[in-house]
């Protein structure tokens, strides 16, 4: 927790119960990556405790960090890979829960291509991390088994995405579909395989009212 970067804590005087949004980078990226979307959102809701959470591993490339691993991946290894990192991810969500004071329903996880793996595969483990999981530009390690417990799950895809074809948020939405889990998926043409002012707007509208609950 000490290497993740704190955009915004809500003051003690809030009046409002906290909600707490964890923003996680993408392979070879870093916490400082994701600051210009930290802020945006930090602004569009003044109320949460907006931070981004660094991943434990520098990456392979010698450039930033990863989640896991993406030497010599394949369709066959990447689950088991994204599987063993799932342990970590799941006790740093809980540890930014306990320092917030939420719980899962008011936790929203916004994860940014391989930060969105390890988001998605959260919602695989028949727990409930968080009530919305937002994926940017990202894809299940494995189709989607389980429905996600009280979990909303929001799939964010530019259609001109090279590293990570939006076939895959369209492939997994149908999955989730047929498993009846809630979900959506957002389309933007023209877009890369990054982050632009829609995709903000739309995480914004995704989001909703995180219910500012604490359960038992």
């Amino acid at each position: 927790m000490n290497s993740d970067l704190i955009v915004q804590r809500p003051s003690k005087a809030a009046t409002s119960p906290a909600e707490l949004l964890l923003l996680f980078h993408g392979v070879g990226s870093s916490p400082e990556d994701l600051l210009p979307l930290g802020h945006a959102l930090a602004k569009q809701r003044p109320g949460a405790w907006v931070v981004n959470v660094r991943s434990p591993d520098r990456s392979d490339f010698g450039a930033g960090w990863q989640w896991f691993s993406v030497q010599g991946i394949t369709e066959s290894n990447r689950a088991a890979r994204v599987s063993g990192a799932v342990p970590a991810f799941l006790a740093t969500v809980a540890a930014w829960q306990r320092e917030a004071g939420v719980g899962p329903a008011a936790t929203a996880l916004i994860g940014f291509s391989q930060g969105a793996i390890m988001s998605l595969e959260a919602t695989q483990q028949g727990l409930t991390p968080a009530g919305r999981v937002i994926a940017i530009a990202g894809r299940f390690a494995e189709p989607p088994r389980l429905a996600p417990l009280h979990t909303r799950v929001h799939l964010l895809h530019g259609e001109q995405d090279r590293v990570m074809p939006v076939g895959l948020s369209v492939e997994a939405q149908s999955r989730l579909a047929a498993l009846g889990a809630e979900s959506t998926l957002d389309q933007f043409p023209g877009l890369a395989h990054g982050i632009d002012a829609q995709v903000v707007a739309c995480i914004d509208r995704r989001l909703g009212a995180l219910e500012a609950a604490n359960p038992s």
